[in-house]
Protein backbone atom coordinates (compact mmCIF):
# COMPACT_ATOMS: atom_id res chain seq x y z
CA UNK A 1 0.00 0.00 0.00
CA UNK A 2 1.42 3.41 -1.00
CA UNK A 3 1.99 6.29 1.40
CA UNK A 4 -0.34 8.43 -0.76
CA UNK A 5 -3.25 6.20 0.22
CA UNK A 6 -2.73 7.04 3.89
CA UNK A 7 -2.82 10.75 3.10
CA UNK A 8 -6.14 10.11 1.37
CA UNK A 9 -7.27 8.10 4.37
CA UNK A 10 -6.55 10.92 6.79
CA UNK A 11 -8.39 13.38 4.54
CA UNK A 12 -11.48 11.27 5.29
CA UNK A 13 -11.04 11.57 9.05
CA UNK A 14 -13.17 14.23 10.70
CA UNK A 15 -11.22 16.39 13.13
CA UNK A 16 -7.79 15.84 11.55
CA UNK A 17 -6.84 19.01 9.70
CA UNK A 18 -3.52 20.59 8.69
CA UNK A 19 -2.33 21.30 12.25
CA UNK A 20 -2.91 17.73 13.41
CA UNK A 21 -1.37 16.27 10.26
CA UNK A 22 1.79 18.19 11.09
CA UNK A 23 1.74 16.81 14.63
CA UNK A 24 1.30 13.27 13.33
CA UNK A 25 4.21 13.68 10.92
CA UNK A 26 6.40 14.99 13.72
CA UNK A 27 5.52 12.01 15.90
CA UNK A 28 5.45 9.18 13.34
CA UNK A 29 7.45 10.46 10.33
CA UNK A 30 4.92 8.94 7.90
CA UNK A 31 1.13 8.96 7.83
CA UNK A 32 1.26 5.23 7.15
CA UNK A 33 2.79 4.71 10.58
CA UNK A 34 0.21 7.06 12.10
CA UNK A 35 -2.65 5.17 10.40
CA UNK A 36 -1.47 1.92 11.99
CA UNK A 37 -0.65 3.41 15.41
CA UNK A 38 -2.45 2.60 18.64
CA UNK A 39 -4.70 4.96 20.55
CA UNK A 40 -2.15 5.85 23.24
CA UNK A 41 0.51 6.86 20.70
CA UNK A 42 -2.03 8.86 18.71
CA UNK A 43 -3.19 10.60 21.86
CA UNK A 44 0.41 11.54 22.63
CA UNK A 45 0.64 12.96 19.11
CA UNK A 46 -2.20 15.38 19.85
CA UNK A 47 -5.41 13.65 18.76
CA UNK A 48 -8.37 14.17 21.09
CA UNK A 49 -11.03 11.52 21.74
CA UNK A 50 -13.29 12.80 18.97
CA UNK A 51 -10.51 12.53 16.38
CA UNK A 52 -9.50 9.12 17.72
CA UNK A 53 -13.07 7.85 17.40
CA UNK A 54 -13.32 9.25 13.88
CA UNK A 55 -10.02 7.65 12.88
CA UNK A 56 -11.07 4.29 14.28
CA UNK A 57 -14.39 4.45 12.42
CA UNK A 58 -12.68 5.48 9.18
CA UNK A 59 -10.09 2.69 9.39
CA UNK A 60 -12.85 0.13 9.87
CA UNK A 61 -15.08 1.51 7.11
CA UNK A 62 -12.75 2.63 4.33
CA UNK A 63 -10.94 0.40 1.86
CA UNK A 64 -7.98 2.57 0.83
CA UNK A 65 -7.25 0.44 -2.23
CA UNK A 66 -10.87 0.86 -3.27
CA UNK A 67 -10.73 4.61 -2.64
CA UNK A 68 -7.68 4.90 -4.87
CA UNK A 69 -9.42 2.87 -7.58
CA UNK A 70 -12.44 5.22 -7.44
CA UNK A 71 -10.19 8.25 -7.86
CA UNK A 72 -8.36 6.66 -10.80
CA UNK A 73 -11.64 5.74 -12.49
CA UNK A 74 -12.86 9.35 -12.23
CA UNK A 75 -9.55 10.76 -13.48
CA UNK A 76 -8.90 12.57 -10.20
CA UNK A 77 -5.29 13.22 -9.20
CA UNK A 78 -4.16 13.73 -5.62
CA UNK A 79 -1.50 16.19 -4.49
CA UNK A 80 -0.07 16.12 -0.97
CA UNK A 81 2.50 18.14 0.93
CA UNK A 82 5.05 15.47 0.00
CA UNK A 83 4.62 15.94 -3.75
CA UNK A 84 7.09 18.14 -5.59
CA UNK A 85 4.26 19.50 -7.73
CA UNK A 86 2.48 20.89 -4.67
CA UNK A 87 5.03 23.61 -3.87
CA UNK A 88 6.16 23.98 -7.47
CA UNK A 89 2.71 24.56 -8.97
CA UNK A 90 0.83 25.80 -5.90
CA UNK A 91 3.44 28.12 -4.48
CA UNK A 92 0.92 30.77 -3.46
CA UNK A 93 -1.31 28.29 -1.65
CA UNK A 94 1.63 26.52 0.02
CA UNK A 95 2.53 29.76 1.83
CA UNK A 96 -0.75 30.23 3.69
CA UNK A 97 -1.43 29.12 7.24
CA UNK A 98 -3.26 25.79 7.34
CA UNK A 99 -2.46 24.90 3.73
CA UNK A 100 -4.51 21.79 2.90
CA UNK A 101 -2.49 18.56 3.25
CA UNK A 102 -4.41 16.90 0.39
CA UNK A 103 -5.78 18.44 -2.79
CA UNK A 104 -8.01 16.59 -5.24
CA UNK A 105 -7.64 17.65 -8.85
CA UNK A 106 -9.32 17.10 -12.22
CA UNK A 107 -7.50 18.67 -15.12
CA UNK A 108 -3.97 19.98 -14.79
CA UNK A 109 -1.99 22.75 -13.16
CA UNK A 110 0.69 24.73 -14.96
CA UNK A 111 3.62 26.94 -13.95
CA UNK A 112 1.55 29.77 -15.47
CA UNK A 113 -0.87 29.41 -12.57
CA UNK A 114 1.69 31.13 -10.37
CA UNK A 115 0.10 34.31 -11.70
CA UNK A 116 -3.47 33.85 -10.54
CA UNK A 117 -6.28 36.16 -9.46
CA UNK A 118 -9.30 35.05 -7.48
CA UNK A 119 -12.63 36.50 -8.66
CA UNK A 120 -15.76 36.38 -6.52
CA UNK A 121 -19.16 38.02 -6.36
CA UNK A 122 -22.86 37.58 -5.92
CA UNK A 123 -24.87 34.68 -7.28
CA UNK A 124 -27.65 37.13 -8.21
CA UNK A 125 -25.49 38.99 -10.68
CA UNK A 126 -26.98 42.01 -12.46
CA UNK A 127 -26.58 42.96 -16.11
CA UNK A 128 -23.94 45.46 -14.95
CA UNK A 129 -22.07 42.74 -13.06
CA UNK A 130 -22.11 40.43 -16.08
CA UNK A 131 -20.79 43.18 -18.33
CA UNK A 132 -18.02 44.07 -15.90
CA UNK A 133 -17.02 40.44 -15.40
CA UNK A 134 -16.93 39.80 -19.13
CA UNK A 135 -14.76 42.84 -19.83
CA UNK A 136 -12.41 42.90 -16.83
CA UNK A 137 -11.85 39.17 -16.42
CA UNK A 138 -11.47 38.67 -20.14
CA UNK A 139 -8.74 41.32 -20.28
CA UNK A 140 -6.98 39.93 -17.21
CA UNK A 141 -7.02 36.39 -18.59
CA UNK A 142 -5.79 37.65 -21.97
CA UNK A 143 -2.87 39.23 -20.11
CA UNK A 144 -1.84 35.80 -18.81
CA UNK A 145 -3.53 35.69 -15.42
CA UNK A 146 -5.12 32.41 -14.35
CA UNK A 147 -8.64 33.11 -13.06
CA UNK A 148 -9.63 31.31 -9.86
CA UNK A 149 -13.28 31.14 -8.83
CA UNK A 150 -15.83 28.82 -7.27
CA UNK A 151 -18.00 27.60 -10.19
CA UNK A 152 -21.02 29.05 -8.39
CA UNK A 153 -23.93 30.75 -10.09
CA UNK A 154 -23.55 34.41 -10.94
CA UNK A 155 -20.19 36.17 -10.92
CA UNK A 156 -18.17 32.96 -10.48
CA UNK A 157 -19.56 31.37 -13.63
CA UNK A 158 -19.21 34.62 -15.60
CA UNK A 159 -15.54 34.84 -14.55
CA UNK A 160 -14.79 31.28 -15.67
CA UNK A 161 -16.58 31.83 -19.00
CA UNK A 162 -14.78 35.12 -19.66
CA UNK A 163 -11.40 33.47 -19.12
CA UNK A 164 -12.29 30.52 -21.36
CA UNK A 165 -13.57 32.77 -24.14
CA UNK A 166 -10.17 34.44 -24.57
CA UNK A 167 -8.32 31.13 -24.35
CA UNK A 168 -7.12 31.75 -20.81
CA UNK A 169 -6.61 29.37 -17.93
CA UNK A 170 -9.06 29.04 -15.07
CA UNK A 171 -9.36 27.00 -11.88
CA UNK A 172 -12.68 26.14 -10.23
CA UNK A 173 -12.55 25.39 -6.49
CA UNK A 174 -15.53 23.25 -5.46
CA UNK A 175 -17.28 23.09 -2.06
CA UNK A 176 -17.77 19.33 -2.37
CA UNK A 177 -16.03 16.17 -3.53
CA UNK A 178 -15.01 16.07 -7.19
CA UNK A 179 -17.40 13.20 -7.86
CA UNK A 180 -20.11 15.88 -7.79
CA UNK A 181 -20.46 19.08 -9.81
CA UNK A 182 -22.09 21.91 -7.88
CA UNK A 183 -24.26 23.48 -9.05
CA UNK A 184 -25.33 20.64 -11.38
CA UNK A 185 -26.29 22.96 -14.26
CA UNK A 186 -22.61 23.88 -14.60
CA UNK A 187 -21.50 20.43 -15.75
CA UNK A 188 -20.67 21.66 -19.26
CA UNK A 189 -18.78 24.64 -17.85
CA UNK A 190 -16.88 22.30 -15.53
CA UNK A 191 -15.89 20.12 -18.48
CA UNK A 192 -14.49 23.17 -20.30
CA UNK A 193 -12.54 24.21 -17.22
CA UNK A 194 -10.96 20.75 -16.96
CA UNK A 195 -9.71 21.15 -20.54
CA UNK A 196 -8.28 24.62 -19.89
CA UNK A 197 -7.19 24.43 -16.27
CA UNK A 198 -8.48 22.42 -13.36
CA UNK A 199 -11.27 21.66 -10.96
CA UNK A 200 -9.96 21.48 -7.42
CA UNK A 201 -11.27 20.43 -4.02
CA UNK A 202 -9.83 19.83 -0.57
CA UNK A 203 -12.72 17.49 0.21
CA UNK A 204 -12.71 13.72 -0.43
CA UNK A 205 -15.14 11.89 -2.68
CA UNK A 206 -18.67 11.82 -1.36
CA UNK A 207 -18.47 15.15 0.50
CA UNK A 208 -21.77 17.00 -0.08
CA UNK A 209 -22.12 20.75 -0.41
CA UNK A 210 -23.14 22.17 2.94
CA UNK A 211 -22.65 25.40 4.87
CA UNK A 212 -19.79 24.07 7.00
CA UNK A 213 -17.44 23.46 4.06
CA UNK A 214 -17.40 26.98 2.65
CA UNK A 215 -14.82 28.53 5.04
CA UNK A 216 -12.21 25.92 4.03
CA UNK A 217 -13.13 26.32 0.35
CA UNK A 218 -12.86 30.11 0.61
CA UNK A 219 -9.40 29.88 2.21
CA UNK A 220 -8.17 27.83 -0.72
CA UNK A 221 -9.72 30.18 -3.27
CA UNK A 222 -8.10 33.27 -1.77
CA UNK A 223 -4.84 31.40 -1.13
CA UNK A 224 -4.42 30.43 -4.77
CA UNK A 225 -4.49 34.01 -6.01
CA UNK A 226 -2.17 36.95 -5.60
CA UNK A 227 -5.26 39.00 -4.91
CA UNK A 228 -9.05 38.82 -4.74
CA UNK A 229 -11.28 40.81 -7.07
CA UNK A 230 -14.88 41.35 -5.92
CA UNK A 231 -17.04 42.34 -8.86
CA UNK A 232 -20.51 42.65 -7.34
CA UNK A 233 -21.55 41.72 -3.80
CA UNK A 234 -23.95 42.79 -1.07
CA UNK A 235 -22.78 43.83 2.38
CA UNK A 236 -23.57 40.39 3.81
CA UNK A 237 -22.54 38.42 0.75
CA UNK A 238 -20.61 35.19 1.06
CA UNK A 239 -17.90 36.90 -0.99
CA UNK A 240 -17.02 38.87 2.13
CA UNK A 241 -15.85 35.61 3.73
CA UNK A 242 -13.38 35.13 0.89
CA UNK A 243 -12.24 38.72 1.35
CA UNK A 244 -11.69 38.06 5.06
CA UNK A 245 -9.54 35.03 4.20
CA UNK A 246 -7.59 37.10 1.67
CA UNK A 247 -6.81 39.78 4.25
CA UNK A 248 -5.64 37.17 6.76
CA UNK A 249 -3.35 35.72 4.09
CA UNK A 250 -1.89 39.10 3.16
CA UNK A 251 -3.48 39.20 -0.28
CA UNK A 252 -4.49 42.38 -2.07
CA UNK A 253 -8.23 43.10 -2.25
CA UNK A 254 -9.83 44.76 -5.27
CA UNK A 255 -13.43 45.90 -5.67
CA UNK A 256 -15.45 47.18 -8.61
CA UNK A 257 -17.51 50.23 -7.55
CA UNK A 258 -21.23 50.03 -8.26
CA UNK A 259 -24.42 52.01 -8.16
CA UNK A 260 -24.81 53.45 -4.65
CA UNK A 261 -28.55 52.71 -4.74
CA UNK A 262 -28.02 49.03 -5.57
CA UNK A 263 -27.99 46.52 -2.72
CA UNK A 264 -25.91 44.25 -4.95
CA UNK A 265 -23.07 46.78 -4.87
CA UNK A 266 -23.28 47.58 -1.15
CA UNK A 267 -20.45 45.21 -0.28
CA UNK A 268 -18.07 46.30 -3.05
CA UNK A 269 -18.66 50.00 -2.34
CA UNK A 270 -18.00 49.41 1.35
CA UNK A 271 -14.77 47.58 0.51
CA UNK A 272 -13.60 50.61 -1.46
CA UNK A 273 -14.44 52.84 1.52
CA UNK A 274 -12.45 50.51 3.77
CA UNK A 275 -9.33 50.66 1.61
CA UNK A 276 -9.72 48.04 -1.12
CA UNK A 277 -8.24 48.98 -4.48
CA UNK A 278 -11.00 50.39 -6.71
CA UNK A 279 -10.96 48.77 -10.13
CA UNK A 280 -12.07 50.59 -13.26
CA UNK A 281 -9.93 48.65 -15.69
CA UNK A 282 -7.81 45.50 -15.89
CA UNK A 283 -4.70 47.68 -15.74
CA UNK A 284 -5.64 48.76 -12.21
CA UNK A 285 -5.19 45.16 -11.06
CA UNK A 286 -2.06 44.46 -13.09
CA UNK A 287 -0.27 47.55 -11.81
CA UNK A 288 -1.00 46.93 -8.12
CA UNK A 289 0.16 43.32 -8.37
CA UNK A 290 3.15 44.32 -10.51
CA UNK A 291 1.95 41.84 -13.11
CA UNK A 292 1.77 44.15 -16.10
CA UNK A 293 4.67 42.12 -17.55
CA UNK A 294 3.12 38.70 -16.93
CA UNK A 295 2.93 37.87 -20.64
CA UNK A 296 6.62 38.67 -20.96
CA UNK A 297 7.42 36.51 -17.95
CA UNK A 298 5.36 33.62 -19.34
CA UNK A 299 7.15 33.80 -22.68
CA UNK A 300 10.50 33.95 -20.93
CA UNK A 301 9.66 30.91 -18.82
CA UNK A 302 8.74 28.94 -21.96
CA UNK A 303 12.28 29.52 -23.26
CA UNK A 304 14.04 28.52 -20.04
CA UNK A 305 16.53 25.64 -20.08
CA UNK A 306 15.18 22.24 -19.18
CA UNK A 307 15.02 21.45 -15.47
CA UNK A 308 14.95 18.29 -13.43
CA UNK A 309 11.98 17.66 -11.14
CA UNK A 310 13.95 18.91 -8.12
CA UNK A 311 15.17 21.99 -9.97
CA UNK A 312 11.64 22.78 -11.14
CA UNK A 313 10.30 22.44 -7.60
CA UNK A 314 12.93 24.80 -6.16
CA UNK A 315 12.56 27.25 -9.03
CA UNK A 316 8.81 27.35 -8.35
CA UNK A 317 9.52 28.42 -4.76
CA UNK A 318 11.92 31.20 -5.72
CA UNK A 319 10.80 34.75 -6.50
CA UNK A 320 12.20 38.27 -6.67
CA UNK A 321 12.10 38.40 -2.87
CA UNK A 322 15.26 36.98 -1.22
CA UNK A 323 14.61 33.65 0.46
CA UNK A 324 16.93 31.96 2.96
CA UNK A 325 17.67 28.30 2.28
CA UNK A 326 15.85 27.13 5.42
CA UNK A 327 12.69 28.81 4.16
CA UNK A 328 13.18 27.18 0.76
CA UNK A 329 13.52 23.76 2.36
CA UNK A 330 10.27 24.31 4.25
CA UNK A 331 8.35 25.65 1.25
CA UNK A 332 9.60 22.99 -1.15
CA UNK A 333 9.14 20.14 1.29
CA UNK A 334 12.47 18.65 0.22
CA UNK A 335 15.63 17.64 2.12
CA UNK A 336 18.25 20.37 2.40
CA UNK A 337 20.78 18.44 0.30
CA UNK A 338 18.31 18.18 -2.61
CA UNK A 339 17.49 21.89 -2.38
CA UNK A 340 21.19 22.81 -2.26
CA UNK A 341 21.97 20.62 -5.27
CA UNK A 342 19.04 22.07 -7.24
CA UNK A 343 20.12 25.63 -6.37
CA UNK A 344 23.63 24.94 -7.61
CA UNK A 345 22.29 23.72 -10.97
CA UNK A 346 19.85 26.63 -11.26
CA UNK A 347 22.67 29.11 -10.66
CA UNK A 348 24.83 27.37 -13.27
CA UNK A 349 21.94 27.70 -15.73
CA UNK A 350 21.56 31.37 -14.89
CA UNK A 351 18.09 30.86 -13.39
CA UNK A 352 18.87 31.65 -9.76
CA UNK A 353 21.21 34.00 -7.94
CA UNK A 354 22.65 34.10 -4.42
CA UNK A 355 22.16 37.67 -3.14
CA UNK A 356 23.50 37.07 0.37
CA UNK A 357 24.98 34.08 2.15
CA UNK A 358 22.52 31.17 1.67
CA UNK A 359 19.84 33.60 0.42
CA UNK A 360 18.50 33.26 -3.12
CA UNK A 361 16.28 34.90 -5.75
CA UNK A 362 15.22 34.05 -9.26
CA UNK A 363 17.43 35.39 -12.01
Amino acid sequence: MSERQFWIGFSLVSGVGPARVRLLLERFSTLGDAWRAGASDLREAGLDQRALDSLRETRERVDLDGEMARLDKLGIAVLTWEDEDYPALLGQLREIDHAPPVIYLRGSLSPEDEWALTVVGTRSVSAYGRQVAYRLVGELAANGLTIVSGLARGVDAEAHRAALEVGGRTIGVLPCGLDTIYPPEHRNLAAQIIQNGALMSVFPLGTPTRKQVFPARNQVMSGLGRGVLVIEAGKKSGSMLTVASALEQGREVFAVPGNITSQGSGGTNRLVQDGAHPVLSAQDVLEVLNLDRVVHFSAARASLPSMSEHESAVYGCLSDDPLYIDALVQQCGMPVDQVSSALTMLMLKGMAREVEHMTYVRH
